[in-house]
């Protein structure tokens, strides 16, 4: 196993948080062992997928109004909203040992790490579970919402999603960027933000288990934060592709 380099860059806007992430993965080979990149956001964000169009997702007259600053990850998977969760990434660059040329071992690495900071939060409680095989999408458009469609070794607790992750792997290394769900999105919210005609808001109902319940105070979501932050750098210097899978 390798020790771990964490790099916290604080609040920033959503561009900015993006642009790091893929020059992390461009400066891969700089790197001498695996990172793992804390931040913040600077006011209600949104990111997705590097081949999906937010406006064929999402209301753009509510987006501008909400003041809802979206942006490309350089990793792929569908829309996630930064206003009820934790947000992280993780670079593996390729000479290290945690790093695999089988996608699936990289996200059942860094997810099995995921499960166990995510138990160790819930103080051991909960049967938690990398689940096994993607779900079938209520819709069409729900495979483009991340917490509206589990996919293979996202967290999973009764049938609910608590994480889930995108993933761009190179020759030098690979990129997980990861959410943790807090807090249930408003209903309200997804109704204005969220282009009609579509079980988005079902299934995001449906689908996700956010870890302090429906609604949360920005105290207990800063406190939770900070634990589930300390909790998951602790886990991921202990894991290994030594998994069984």
């Amino acid at each position: 196993m390798s020790e771990w380099e964490m790099i916290d860059t604080g609040a920033q806007n959503a561009e900015e948080n993006m642009r790091f992430d893929s020059e992390l993965l461009e400066r891969a080979n700089a790197y001498s062992r695996p990172v793992l990149h804390l931040y913040e956001w600077e006011g209600d964000s949104a990111t997705y997928g590097y081949f999906t169009d937010p406006a064929e997702l999402l209301n753009m007259d509510s987006v501008q109004k909400r003041s809802l600053n979206l942006a490309r990850r350089p990793t792929g998977g569908g829309i996630v909203f930064h206003i009820w969760d934790l947000a992280f990434s993780v670079l593996v660059p390729s000479h290290c040992p945690e790093f695999s040329i089988n996608t699936l071992e990289n996200y059942a690495f860094v997810n099995h790490a995921v499960l166990s900071a995510v138990k160790e939060f819930l103080n051991n409680q909960p049967p938690l579970t990398l689940i096994p095989e993607d779900f079938s999408g209520l819709d069409p458009s729900c495979s483009r919402f991340c917490m509206a469609k589990p996919t293979k070794y996202d967290v999973m607790w009764e049938g609910r999603k608590i994480a889930g992750a995108a993933q761009r792997k190179t020759r030098q290394g690979f990129l997980h960027q990861g959410t943790i769900a807090l807090v249930m999105p408003p209903e309200d919210y997804l109704e204005q933000i969220l282009l009609p005609g579509t079980r988005v808001k079902e299934a995001m109902q449906a689908h996700t288990c956010p870890l302090l319940g429906r609604t949360a105070s920005e105290e207990q979501m800063q406190a939770a934060k900070l634990k589930l932050r300390q909790i998951l750098a602790t886990q991921l210097t202990q894991s290994s592709l030594s998994l069984s899978l």
